[in-house]
């Protein structure tokens, strides 16, 4: 069920009104700063400062992945979590550790090797803030942290489930996953590609991971496998949507809304999805692709409407 209570305050909406309802929009910005209460704390505590040399890594480690970021793969893992009566301390830790391994991601993402970006999330990147060193060893040390944080026995009762997410978690990462999309786009800016070729990048670099939200948190609940491919169908749907809106926010978007550099797909010379079918078509594929995400929670009650309104949040972005 969608919470509808929270008395914190927050800089800004988390979206704008622009595809959902007044009442819609307060509800999902309630559950949504929700659970990113729970996250921040979950990764605060999954995170302390050790004594020693060591300190510097998890300072950096602490300075990619707390405060900042939308936290939707953590709010997915919790929302999906809901649905089969997952206690919310377990839950937290499950989307702590997405939210650690997409930081990982996002610092190895922004070094020289790869994108060479200056900021993140409105402020200087971790190799930035650091050094490249540093920030290379502090994404090392989220992925597997990430991991670690999976198999421990507080994560879930029933090793089971414990072994199932670990494996999720790898194959959504791996070479056939993110680290995959990853190695695909950076070969993207020497040649041309096709639609069919950019969905299957953009589904392993960013939908994999979103997908495995999800799963994730039917995972935690012991779904049985006709229910955890449906809530797998809808992360990914909603994981292409995602990346589209990203892509139009790239192209349309400013500094200050997004917190990082625009226009460096363009400027690379790499092709997405909006640079071939144009910013109406690409917006229009985004809706098509929402609205097919939330079309796979059709056999669940209203306690999935905070997902279906995650689905219209997507494209309704603006950072």
């Amino acid at each position: 069920m969608v919470r509808s209570h929270s008395s914190r305050r927050m800089p800004h909406d988390l979206f704008s009104v622009m595809a959902v309802g007044v009442l819609e929009l307060r509800e999902l910005n309630s559950a949504l700063r929700e659970a990113v209460a729970s996250i921040e704390q979950a990764l605060d505590a999954l995170l302390p400062l050790p004594d020693g040399a060591e300190a510097r890594l998890v300072e950096a480690m602490r300075y990619s992945a707390l405060g900042g970021g939308k936290r939707m793969r953590g709010f997915l893992v919790m929302e999906v979590g809901q649905l089969f009566g997952v206690a919310r301390t377990c839950s937290a830790r499950v989307a702590a550790s997405v939210e650690m391994l997409h930081a990982y991601s996002l610092i190895h993402d922004d070094l020289p090797a790869m994108d060479d970006d200056d900021l993140r999330r409105g402020k200087p990147t971790c190799h930035k803030a650091f050094d490249e060193a540093t920030a290379i060893l502090a994404g090392d040390a989220l992925q597997a942290r990430a991991f670690e944080i999976l198999a421990e026995e507080d994560t879930h009762d029933d090793p089971l489930a414990r072994c199932e997410l670990v494996m999720a978690l790898g194959q959504a990462v791996g070479p056939r996953g993110m680290a995959g999309g990853q190695m695909i786009d950076m070969m993207a800016a020497d040649r041309e590609m096709s639609l069919p070729e950019i969905g299957r990048l953009q589904a392993l670099k960013t939908g994999r991971l979103i997908q495995y939200s999800a799963e994730a948190g039917a995972i935690l609940g012991r779904a049985g496998t006709h229910i955890r491919h449906q809530v797998a169908a809808y992360g990914r749907d909603l994981g292409a949507a995602f990346q589209i809106a990203d892509d139009l926010l790239d192209a349309e978007g400013t500094v200050e809304e997004t917190g990082k550099a625009i226009g460096k797909d363009q400027g690379a010379g790499k092709a997405t999805l909006v640079s071939l079918l144009g910013i109406e078509r690409a917006r229009t594929q985004a809706r098509l692709l929402a609205e097919q995400a939330a079309a796979h929670l059709d056999g669940f009650d209203h306690r999935a409407d905070g997902l279906r309104q995650l689905a219209e949040y997507v494209i309704a972005r603006r950072s």
